[in-house]
Protein backbone atom coordinates (compact mmCIF):
# COMPACT_ATOMS: atom_id res chain seq x y z
CA UNK A 1 0.00 0.00 0.00
CA UNK A 2 2.70 2.57 0.87
CA UNK A 3 4.66 1.66 -2.62
CA UNK A 4 1.53 2.50 -3.94
CA UNK A 5 1.08 5.61 -2.62
CA UNK A 6 4.21 6.59 -3.08
CA UNK A 7 4.47 6.05 -6.65
CA UNK A 8 0.98 7.90 -7.24
CA UNK A 9 2.67 10.71 -5.24
CA UNK A 10 6.14 10.77 -7.49
CA UNK A 11 4.34 10.84 -11.04
CA UNK A 12 1.89 13.54 -9.84
CA UNK A 13 4.97 16.05 -8.24
CA UNK A 14 6.63 15.23 -11.82
CA UNK A 15 3.31 16.52 -13.62
CA UNK A 16 3.80 20.28 -15.40
CA UNK A 17 1.55 22.39 -13.19
CA UNK A 18 0.23 24.15 -16.10
CA UNK A 19 -1.60 20.88 -16.80
CA UNK A 20 -3.50 21.01 -13.52
CA UNK A 21 -7.24 22.66 -13.82
CA UNK A 22 -7.77 26.20 -12.42
CA UNK A 23 -10.99 24.64 -10.51
CA UNK A 24 -9.33 21.98 -8.90
CA UNK A 25 -9.27 21.77 -5.09
CA UNK A 26 -5.96 21.32 -2.78
CA UNK A 27 -6.38 20.81 0.84
CA UNK A 28 -4.32 22.97 2.82
CA UNK A 29 -1.42 21.29 4.44
CA UNK A 30 -2.21 19.28 7.66
CA UNK A 31 -1.06 15.85 8.91
CA UNK A 32 -1.00 14.18 5.89
CA UNK A 33 2.34 15.53 4.33
CA UNK A 34 3.30 15.62 1.05
CA UNK A 35 -0.08 14.27 0.29
CA UNK A 36 -1.19 17.09 1.23
CA UNK A 37 -0.48 18.63 -2.16
CA UNK A 38 -2.93 16.23 -4.33
CA UNK A 39 -5.63 17.42 -4.76
CA UNK A 40 -9.52 16.06 -3.96
CA UNK A 41 -10.22 13.81 -7.42
CA UNK A 42 -6.81 12.11 -7.30
CA UNK A 43 -6.43 11.41 -3.24
CA UNK A 44 -10.22 9.61 -3.63
CA UNK A 45 -8.80 8.07 -7.05
CA UNK A 46 -6.12 6.65 -5.04
CA UNK A 47 -8.42 5.58 -2.18
CA UNK A 48 -10.72 3.82 -4.77
CA UNK A 49 -7.81 2.12 -6.23
CA UNK A 50 -6.79 0.65 -2.32
CA UNK A 51 -10.11 -1.06 -1.91
CA UNK A 52 -12.19 -0.73 1.14
CA UNK A 53 -10.07 -2.97 3.48
CA UNK A 54 -6.90 -1.12 3.21
CA UNK A 55 -8.74 2.09 2.98
CA UNK A 56 -10.69 1.12 6.53
CA UNK A 57 -7.00 0.82 8.16
CA UNK A 58 -6.12 4.17 7.27
CA UNK A 59 -9.03 5.66 9.08
CA UNK A 60 -6.54 5.06 11.79
CA UNK A 61 -3.17 6.61 11.37
CA UNK A 62 -4.24 10.86 10.98
CA UNK A 63 -7.60 13.01 11.36
CA UNK A 64 -7.06 14.11 7.71
CA UNK A 65 -7.29 10.68 6.25
CA UNK A 66 -10.18 9.54 8.63
CA UNK A 67 -12.23 12.78 6.71
CA UNK A 68 -11.66 10.96 3.91
CA UNK A 69 -12.22 7.27 4.59
CA UNK A 70 -15.61 8.68 5.74
CA UNK A 71 -16.97 10.11 2.85
CA UNK A 72 -20.07 8.67 1.60
CA UNK A 73 -19.37 8.85 -1.72
CA UNK A 74 -15.91 6.20 -1.55
CA UNK A 75 -18.31 3.99 0.21
CA UNK A 76 -20.86 4.14 -2.69
CA UNK A 77 -18.84 3.30 -5.06
CA UNK A 78 -17.39 0.63 -2.97
CA UNK A 79 -20.85 -0.79 -3.07
CA UNK A 80 -21.31 -0.47 -6.51
CA UNK A 81 -17.80 -2.30 -7.23
CA UNK A 82 -17.28 -4.95 -4.48
CA UNK A 83 -20.52 -5.85 -3.72
CA UNK A 84 -22.68 -5.76 -6.94
CA UNK A 85 -24.95 -3.19 -6.18
CA UNK A 86 -27.17 -2.05 -9.22
CA UNK A 87 -26.93 1.25 -8.31
CA UNK A 88 -26.24 3.82 -5.75
CA UNK A 89 -29.69 4.84 -5.90
CA UNK A 90 -31.13 1.35 -5.02
CA UNK A 91 -28.92 1.09 -2.30
CA UNK A 92 -29.70 4.95 -0.90
CA UNK A 93 -33.62 3.77 -1.59
CA UNK A 94 -33.43 0.82 0.55
CA UNK A 95 -30.98 1.69 3.33
CA UNK A 96 -33.10 5.30 3.72
CA UNK A 97 -36.21 3.48 3.76
CA UNK A 98 -36.70 -0.10 4.37
CA UNK A 99 -33.62 -0.43 7.20
CA UNK A 100 -36.34 -0.44 10.16
CA UNK A 101 -38.64 -3.12 8.76
CA UNK A 102 -42.59 -3.21 8.55
CA UNK A 103 -44.50 -0.80 9.31
CA UNK A 104 -42.36 1.51 7.17
CA UNK A 105 -41.03 4.89 8.94
CA UNK A 106 -42.99 7.86 7.99
CA UNK A 107 -39.56 9.75 6.94
CA UNK A 108 -41.81 13.04 5.44
CA UNK A 109 -39.93 16.44 5.71
CA UNK A 110 -36.56 14.24 7.35
CA UNK A 111 -34.15 12.08 5.72
CA UNK A 112 -31.85 10.09 8.11
CA UNK A 113 -27.93 10.57 8.11
CA UNK A 114 -26.79 7.80 6.73
CA UNK A 115 -23.00 6.39 7.05
CA UNK A 116 -22.45 4.48 3.96
CA UNK A 117 -18.99 3.28 5.38
CA UNK A 118 -20.92 1.39 8.39
CA UNK A 119 -24.04 0.48 5.53
CA UNK A 120 -20.91 -1.13 4.03
CA UNK A 121 -19.47 -3.13 6.48
CA UNK A 122 -22.78 -4.03 8.30
CA UNK A 123 -24.01 -5.25 4.44
CA UNK A 124 -20.79 -7.56 4.00
CA UNK A 125 -21.72 -9.44 7.37
CA UNK A 126 -24.76 -9.88 5.69
CA UNK A 127 -25.91 -13.56 5.19
CA UNK A 128 -27.72 -12.65 2.56
CA UNK A 129 -31.13 -14.35 1.99
CA UNK A 130 -32.81 -17.19 -0.40
CA UNK A 131 -35.05 -15.88 -2.42
CA UNK A 132 -38.23 -17.70 -3.57
CA UNK A 133 -40.75 -15.86 -5.62
CA UNK A 134 -43.79 -17.19 -7.10
CA UNK A 135 -46.00 -16.04 -9.94
CA UNK A 136 -48.95 -17.95 -11.39
CA UNK A 137 -46.88 -18.46 -14.44
CA UNK A 138 -43.31 -18.58 -13.44
CA UNK A 139 -41.25 -19.31 -10.42
CA UNK A 140 -37.97 -17.36 -9.72
CA UNK A 141 -35.87 -18.08 -7.35
CA UNK A 142 -31.69 -17.68 -6.16
CA UNK A 143 -29.66 -15.97 -3.48
CA UNK A 144 -29.89 -12.56 -2.79
CA UNK A 145 -26.25 -11.73 -3.59
CA UNK A 146 -26.34 -12.85 -6.87
CA UNK A 147 -26.94 -10.62 -9.73
CA UNK A 148 -30.56 -12.50 -10.96
CA UNK A 149 -32.26 -15.52 -9.99
CA UNK A 150 -30.77 -18.78 -10.26
CA UNK A 151 -33.04 -20.81 -11.63
CA UNK A 152 -36.93 -20.62 -13.20
CA UNK A 153 -39.40 -22.83 -13.47
CA UNK A 154 -42.82 -22.40 -15.51
CA UNK A 155 -46.29 -24.00 -14.32
CA UNK A 156 -49.62 -24.20 -16.37
CA UNK A 157 -52.79 -23.65 -13.32
CA UNK A 158 -55.80 -25.27 -15.32
CA UNK A 159 -59.12 -25.80 -12.78
CA UNK A 160 -57.15 -25.54 -9.92
CA UNK A 161 -54.31 -28.27 -10.93
CA UNK A 162 -51.29 -27.47 -11.27
CA UNK A 163 -48.91 -29.38 -14.45
CA UNK A 164 -45.22 -29.28 -13.61
CA UNK A 165 -42.55 -28.14 -16.36
CA UNK A 166 -38.93 -28.33 -15.58
CA UNK A 167 -39.89 -30.85 -12.80
CA UNK A 168 -40.81 -28.32 -10.44
CA UNK A 169 -44.26 -27.80 -8.59
CA UNK A 170 -45.60 -24.63 -7.95
CA UNK A 171 -48.06 -24.09 -5.44
CA UNK A 172 -48.86 -20.50 -4.68
CA UNK A 173 -51.58 -20.19 -7.44
CA UNK A 174 -52.87 -23.46 -6.26
CA UNK A 175 -53.34 -22.20 -2.87
CA UNK A 176 -54.94 -19.05 -3.67
CA UNK A 177 -57.21 -20.81 -5.84
CA UNK A 178 -58.15 -23.42 -2.88
CA UNK A 179 -58.51 -20.19 -0.64
CA UNK A 180 -60.98 -19.01 -2.30
CA UNK A 181 -62.89 -21.86 -3.54
CA UNK A 182 -63.28 -23.99 -0.05
CA UNK A 183 -63.93 -23.15 3.81
CA UNK A 184 -61.57 -24.51 6.22
CA UNK A 185 -63.53 -27.53 7.41
CA UNK A 186 -62.78 -28.70 3.53
CA UNK A 187 -59.29 -27.32 3.92
CA UNK A 188 -58.07 -30.12 6.57
CA UNK A 189 -55.19 -29.04 9.34
CA UNK A 190 -51.69 -28.75 9.08
CA UNK A 191 -51.32 -32.85 8.14
CA UNK A 192 -53.19 -32.44 5.11
CA UNK A 193 -51.53 -33.18 1.62
CA UNK A 194 -51.23 -29.71 0.70
CA UNK A 195 -49.08 -29.25 3.76
CA UNK A 196 -47.22 -32.10 2.37
CA UNK A 197 -46.99 -30.79 -1.10
CA UNK A 198 -46.04 -27.45 -0.46
CA UNK A 199 -43.32 -28.82 2.22
CA UNK A 200 -41.91 -30.93 -1.35
CA UNK A 201 -41.76 -27.85 -3.23
CA UNK A 202 -39.77 -25.73 -0.91
CA UNK A 203 -37.72 -28.71 -0.34
CA UNK A 204 -37.07 -29.37 -4.35
CA UNK A 205 -36.41 -25.59 -4.60
CA UNK A 206 -33.21 -26.19 -2.12
CA UNK A 207 -32.08 -29.35 -4.13
CA UNK A 208 -32.15 -27.63 -7.91
CA UNK A 209 -30.01 -24.68 -5.22
CA UNK A 210 -27.62 -27.15 -3.71
CA UNK A 211 -28.04 -25.48 -0.03
CA UNK A 212 -28.93 -26.16 3.09
CA UNK A 213 -32.45 -25.09 4.36
CA UNK A 214 -30.67 -23.96 7.69
CA UNK A 215 -27.62 -21.68 6.70
CA UNK A 216 -29.91 -19.02 5.35
CA UNK A 217 -33.22 -16.77 6.18
CA UNK A 218 -35.66 -17.56 3.40
CA UNK A 219 -37.86 -14.23 1.46
CA UNK A 220 -41.06 -15.65 -0.06
CA UNK A 221 -43.13 -13.41 -2.69
CA UNK A 222 -46.72 -13.50 -1.46
CA UNK A 223 -49.46 -13.53 -3.96
CA UNK A 224 -52.19 -10.75 -3.38
CA UNK A 225 -55.40 -12.75 -2.58
CA UNK A 226 -58.23 -11.78 -0.58
CA UNK A 227 -58.90 -8.42 -1.50
CA UNK A 228 -61.35 -7.34 0.57
CA UNK A 229 -60.55 -5.64 4.11
CA UNK A 230 -63.04 -8.01 6.41
CA UNK A 231 -62.29 -10.43 8.76
CA UNK A 232 -62.23 -13.25 7.22
CA UNK A 233 -60.11 -12.45 4.65
CA UNK A 234 -58.04 -11.14 7.20
CA UNK A 235 -57.91 -14.12 8.67
CA UNK A 236 -57.50 -16.12 5.63
CA UNK A 237 -54.20 -13.89 4.52
CA UNK A 238 -52.85 -14.72 8.48
CA UNK A 239 -53.57 -18.47 7.45
CA UNK A 240 -51.75 -18.06 4.52
CA UNK A 241 -48.74 -16.69 6.13
CA UNK A 242 -48.65 -19.19 8.75
CA UNK A 243 -49.02 -22.05 6.69
CA UNK A 244 -45.83 -20.93 4.36
CA UNK A 245 -43.90 -20.20 7.77
CA UNK A 246 -44.63 -23.57 8.89
CA UNK A 247 -43.43 -25.64 6.34
CA UNK A 248 -40.43 -23.65 5.80
CA UNK A 249 -39.37 -23.56 9.92
CA UNK A 250 -40.21 -27.65 9.53
CA UNK A 251 -37.24 -27.32 6.97
CA UNK A 252 -35.21 -25.90 10.18
CA UNK A 253 -35.03 -22.86 7.69
CA UNK A 254 -33.84 -19.68 10.78
CA UNK A 255 -35.90 -16.95 9.85
CA UNK A 256 -38.67 -16.37 7.38
CA UNK A 257 -39.45 -13.22 5.39
CA UNK A 258 -42.74 -12.98 3.72
CA UNK A 259 -44.10 -10.18 1.53
CA UNK A 260 -46.86 -9.61 -0.67
CA UNK A 261 -45.47 -9.32 -4.52
CA UNK A 262 -47.12 -5.56 -4.91
CA UNK A 263 -45.15 -4.36 -2.01
CA UNK A 264 -42.04 -6.08 -3.47
CA UNK A 265 -42.39 -4.20 -7.04
CA UNK A 266 -42.69 -1.08 -5.72
CA UNK A 267 -39.66 -1.31 -3.96
CA UNK A 268 -37.82 -2.65 -6.69
CA UNK A 269 -38.67 0.64 -8.80
CA UNK A 270 -37.10 2.47 -5.38
CA UNK A 271 -41.02 3.79 -4.43
CA UNK A 272 -42.91 3.17 -1.16
CA UNK A 273 -46.12 4.42 -1.92
CA UNK A 274 -48.12 4.16 -5.41
CA UNK A 275 -50.23 1.82 -7.13
CA UNK A 276 -48.93 -1.35 -8.25
CA UNK A 277 -50.47 -3.24 -11.48
CA UNK A 278 -49.58 -6.79 -11.83
CA UNK A 279 -50.48 -9.03 -14.91
CA UNK A 280 -50.28 -12.00 -13.71
CA UNK A 281 -51.13 -15.42 -15.17
CA UNK A 282 -55.09 -15.33 -14.90
CA UNK A 283 -55.50 -11.99 -13.48
CA UNK A 284 -54.60 -8.72 -13.20
CA UNK A 285 -54.21 -6.96 -10.33
CA UNK A 286 -54.53 -3.33 -9.38
CA UNK A 287 -52.90 -2.83 -5.74
CA UNK A 288 -52.51 0.97 -3.58
CA UNK A 289 -49.79 0.94 -1.64
CA UNK A 290 -49.40 4.30 0.97
CA UNK A 291 -45.77 3.86 3.14
CA UNK A 292 -45.64 0.03 2.16
CA UNK A 293 -48.71 -0.71 3.26
CA UNK A 294 -51.66 -2.27 1.20
CA UNK A 295 -54.34 0.00 1.36
CA UNK A 296 -57.11 -2.76 1.28
CA UNK A 297 -59.92 -0.28 2.81
CA UNK A 298 -59.26 2.39 -0.13
CA UNK A 299 -59.91 -0.82 -2.40
CA UNK A 300 -57.91 -3.70 -4.79
CA UNK A 301 -59.17 -3.62 -8.09
CA UNK A 302 -58.94 -6.97 -9.92
CA UNK A 303 -59.60 -7.48 -13.45
CA UNK A 304 -60.35 -10.96 -14.74
CA UNK A 305 -57.65 -11.10 -17.36
CA UNK A 306 -54.17 -12.17 -17.08
CA UNK A 307 -51.49 -12.98 -19.30
CA UNK A 308 -53.00 -16.37 -20.22
CA UNK A 309 -55.84 -14.82 -21.78
CA UNK A 310 -53.48 -12.50 -23.67
CA UNK A 311 -51.62 -15.44 -25.31
CA UNK A 312 -55.45 -17.56 -25.98
CA UNK A 313 -55.88 -14.31 -28.24
CA UNK A 314 -53.14 -14.19 -29.78
CA UNK A 315 -53.41 -18.28 -30.73
CA UNK A 316 -57.01 -17.16 -31.63
CA UNK A 317 -55.64 -14.97 -34.47
CA UNK A 318 -52.80 -17.02 -35.77
CA UNK A 319 -55.05 -20.11 -36.06
CA UNK A 320 -57.59 -17.29 -37.91
CA UNK A 321 -54.58 -16.75 -40.08
CA UNK A 322 -53.99 -20.39 -40.54
CA UNK A 323 -50.42 -20.11 -38.97
CA UNK A 324 -49.84 -23.56 -37.53
CA UNK A 325 -48.01 -24.23 -34.15
CA UNK A 326 -47.34 -27.02 -31.93
CA UNK A 327 -47.46 -25.71 -28.44
CA UNK A 328 -48.73 -22.75 -26.86
CA UNK A 329 -44.89 -22.05 -26.02
CA UNK A 330 -44.37 -21.11 -29.00
CA UNK A 331 -47.28 -18.25 -29.21
CA UNK A 332 -46.25 -16.79 -25.82
CA UNK A 333 -42.79 -16.84 -27.40
CA UNK A 334 -44.30 -14.98 -30.37
CA UNK A 335 -45.98 -12.79 -27.87
CA UNK A 336 -43.16 -11.94 -25.57
CA UNK A 337 -41.07 -11.32 -28.65
CA UNK A 338 -43.31 -9.03 -31.26
CA UNK A 339 -46.20 -8.05 -29.86
CA UNK A 340 -46.33 -4.56 -29.23
CA UNK A 341 -48.87 -1.81 -27.61
CA UNK A 342 -50.19 0.63 -30.21
CA UNK A 343 -50.31 4.30 -28.62
CA UNK A 344 -53.55 4.82 -31.41
CA UNK A 345 -54.90 1.66 -31.57
CA UNK A 346 -57.22 2.92 -34.46
CA UNK A 347 -54.41 5.09 -36.25
CA UNK A 348 -51.91 1.51 -36.34
CA UNK A 349 -54.74 -0.11 -37.82
CA UNK A 350 -54.17 1.87 -40.92
CA UNK A 351 -50.52 1.30 -41.54
CA UNK A 352 -49.43 -1.15 -44.28
CA UNK A 353 -46.51 -2.90 -42.77
CA UNK A 354 -46.44 -3.82 -39.84
CA UNK A 355 -45.09 -7.35 -40.33
CA UNK A 356 -42.07 -8.87 -38.31
CA UNK A 357 -40.73 -12.10 -38.07
CA UNK A 358 -39.00 -14.61 -35.19
CA UNK A 359 -37.93 -17.79 -35.20
CA UNK A 360 -39.55 -20.04 -32.43
CA UNK A 361 -37.42 -22.89 -31.21
CA UNK A 362 -39.62 -25.81 -32.30
CA UNK A 363 -41.99 -24.67 -34.89
CA UNK A 364 -39.21 -22.57 -36.74
CA UNK A 365 -40.19 -18.62 -38.75
CA UNK A 366 -43.35 -16.93 -37.70
CA UNK A 367 -44.34 -13.59 -39.58
CA UNK A 368 -46.76 -11.38 -37.60
CA UNK A 369 -48.78 -8.82 -38.67
CA UNK A 370 -51.22 -6.71 -37.52
CA UNK A 371 -51.52 -9.44 -34.93
CA UNK A 372 -48.98 -8.04 -33.34
CA UNK A 373 -50.36 -4.77 -31.34
CA UNK A 374 -54.37 -6.63 -31.85
CA UNK A 375 -53.39 -9.08 -29.41
CA UNK A 376 -52.35 -6.47 -26.33
CA UNK A 377 -55.56 -4.64 -27.19
CA UNK A 378 -57.52 -7.04 -25.31
CA UNK A 379 -55.85 -5.21 -21.97
CA UNK A 380 -57.53 -2.10 -23.07
CA UNK A 381 -60.76 -3.84 -24.59
CA UNK A 382 -62.06 -7.49 -23.24
CA UNK A 383 -65.15 -7.64 -25.30
CA UNK A 384 -62.69 -8.47 -28.67
CA UNK A 385 -61.95 -11.99 -26.36
CA UNK A 386 -65.59 -11.99 -26.02
CA UNK A 387 -65.18 -10.99 -22.07
CA UNK A 388 -67.46 -8.54 -19.99
CA UNK A 389 -64.80 -6.66 -17.99
CA UNK A 390 -63.43 -3.44 -17.24
CA UNK A 391 -60.40 -2.68 -19.53
CA UNK A 392 -56.99 -2.14 -17.31
CA UNK A 393 -56.90 1.89 -17.85
CA UNK A 394 -60.32 1.52 -16.66
CA UNK A 395 -59.70 -0.04 -13.21
CA UNK A 396 -56.57 2.16 -12.46
CA UNK A 397 -58.37 5.20 -13.14
CA UNK A 398 -60.81 3.57 -10.51
CA UNK A 399 -58.19 2.74 -8.05
CA UNK A 400 -57.07 6.75 -8.45
CA UNK A 401 -60.27 7.76 -7.82
CA UNK A 402 -60.50 6.24 -4.89
CA UNK A 403 -56.96 7.11 -3.27
CA UNK A 404 -58.11 10.76 -3.96
CA UNK A 405 -61.31 10.34 -2.38
CA UNK A 406 -59.35 9.14 0.63
CA UNK A 407 -57.38 11.82 1.48
CA UNK A 408 -54.71 10.74 3.33
CA UNK A 409 -52.53 12.36 5.04
CA UNK A 410 -49.07 13.10 3.64
CA UNK A 411 -48.60 13.48 -0.04
CA UNK A 412 -51.45 14.17 -2.28
CA UNK A 413 -49.75 12.71 -5.20
CA UNK A 414 -48.90 9.66 -3.78
CA UNK A 415 -51.29 7.90 -5.89
CA UNK A 416 -49.62 9.00 -9.27
CA UNK A 417 -47.17 6.93 -9.69
CA UNK A 418 -48.30 3.48 -11.53
CA UNK A 419 -45.53 0.41 -11.24
CA UNK A 420 -46.05 -2.54 -13.61
CA UNK A 421 -44.86 -6.02 -13.38
CA UNK A 422 -45.20 -9.55 -14.36
CA UNK A 423 -43.99 -10.24 -17.81
CA UNK A 424 -47.44 -9.36 -20.36
CA UNK A 425 -46.53 -5.90 -18.66
CA UNK A 426 -42.87 -6.04 -20.40
CA UNK A 427 -44.94 -5.64 -23.83
CA UNK A 428 -43.34 -2.35 -25.80
CA UNK A 429 -45.24 0.88 -25.78
CA UNK A 430 -47.75 -0.72 -22.50
CA UNK A 431 -46.56 2.50 -20.22
CA UNK A 432 -47.35 4.84 -22.92
CA UNK A 433 -50.29 3.60 -23.60
CA UNK A 434 -51.69 3.87 -19.81
CA UNK A 435 -50.36 7.09 -19.41
CA UNK A 436 -52.41 8.36 -22.63
CA UNK A 437 -55.72 6.72 -21.48
CA UNK A 438 -55.48 7.55 -17.87
CA UNK A 439 -55.39 11.09 -18.92
CA UNK A 440 -57.80 11.30 -21.42
CA UNK A 441 -60.31 9.33 -18.07
CA UNK A 442 -59.08 11.62 -15.52
CA UNK A 443 -59.58 14.78 -14.87
CA UNK A 444 -56.77 17.73 -14.67
CA UNK A 445 -56.36 17.71 -10.97
CA UNK A 446 -55.79 13.98 -11.21
CA UNK A 447 -54.31 13.62 -14.39
CA UNK A 448 -51.67 15.75 -14.10
CA UNK A 449 -47.92 14.29 -12.78
CA UNK A 450 -49.20 10.85 -13.47
CA UNK A 451 -46.42 8.48 -14.60
CA UNK A 452 -46.23 5.20 -15.52
CA UNK A 453 -43.17 3.01 -14.89
CA UNK A 454 -43.12 -0.11 -16.79
CA UNK A 455 -41.70 -3.17 -15.25
CA UNK A 456 -38.05 -2.31 -13.55
CA UNK A 457 -36.59 -5.58 -13.91
CA UNK A 458 -39.09 -7.34 -16.55
CA UNK A 459 -40.37 -10.54 -15.33
CA UNK A 460 -37.88 -10.45 -12.43
CA UNK A 461 -39.04 -7.53 -10.73
CA UNK A 462 -40.42 -8.54 -7.54
CA UNK A 463 -37.51 -10.77 -7.23
CA UNK A 464 -35.66 -7.65 -7.39
CA UNK A 465 -37.40 -5.97 -4.78
CA UNK A 466 -36.84 -9.07 -2.38
CA UNK A 467 -32.92 -8.88 -3.17
CA UNK A 468 -32.74 -5.09 -1.78
CA UNK A 469 -34.74 -6.70 1.23
CA UNK A 470 -32.28 -9.27 1.76
CA UNK A 471 -28.86 -7.39 1.02
CA UNK A 472 -30.08 -4.53 3.61
CA UNK A 473 -27.42 -3.72 6.51
CA UNK A 474 -29.81 -4.87 9.26
CA UNK A 475 -31.55 -8.14 7.74
CA UNK A 476 -32.88 -10.62 8.85
CA UNK A 477 -33.66 -8.68 12.46
CA UNK A 478 -36.86 -6.45 11.64
CA UNK A 479 -37.66 -7.93 8.16
CA UNK A 480 -38.60 -12.25 9.63
CA UNK A 481 -39.39 -14.42 11.93
CA UNK A 482 -36.99 -16.41 13.62
CA UNK A 483 -38.12 -20.18 14.43
CA UNK A 484 -37.61 -19.80 18.05
CA UNK A 485 -39.99 -16.34 17.58
CA UNK A 486 -42.60 -18.24 15.28
CA UNK A 487 -45.90 -18.86 17.36
CA UNK A 488 -47.19 -22.17 16.50
CA UNK A 489 -50.45 -22.70 16.12
CA UNK A 490 -52.25 -26.17 17.84
CA UNK A 491 -51.78 -28.76 14.74
CA UNK A 492 -55.39 -29.33 14.26
CA UNK A 493 -56.47 -25.09 13.78
CA UNK A 494 -53.29 -24.09 11.27
CA UNK A 495 -55.77 -24.61 8.57
CA UNK A 496 -55.40 -23.94 5.06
Amino acid sequence: MSMLLRKVLEMLLRRDPTTCSDQQVVFPRGDLGELDQLPTDILFQILRLLGPKEVAKLSVICKSLRFFVSDNRLWLHFLQTHQSDPSWDSVFFAETNLTFGYPLPSLVGQRPQLSFKHIYGERAQVPGAIIIDGGSGYCKFGWSKYACPSGRSATFLILGIVFPVFSVFFFFSLLRQLFLLFDEQEFGNIESPMYTRLRHFFATIYNRMQVKPDKQPVIVSIPICHYEDTESARASRRQLKDAICASLFDLNVPAVCAVNQATLALYAAKRTSGIAVNIGFQVTSVVPIFNGKVMRKIGVEVVGLGALKVTGFLKEKMQQNNLNFQSLYTVRALKENLCYVALDYEAELLKQNTQASFQAEVDGWFTLSKERFQTAEVLFKPHLAGMQAMGLHQAIALCMEHCHSAELPGDNDWYKTVVLSGGTACLPGLAERLEKELHALLPPYMSNGIRVMPPPYGADTQWFGAKMIGNLSTFPGPWCVEKKNFRQKPRLSLIW
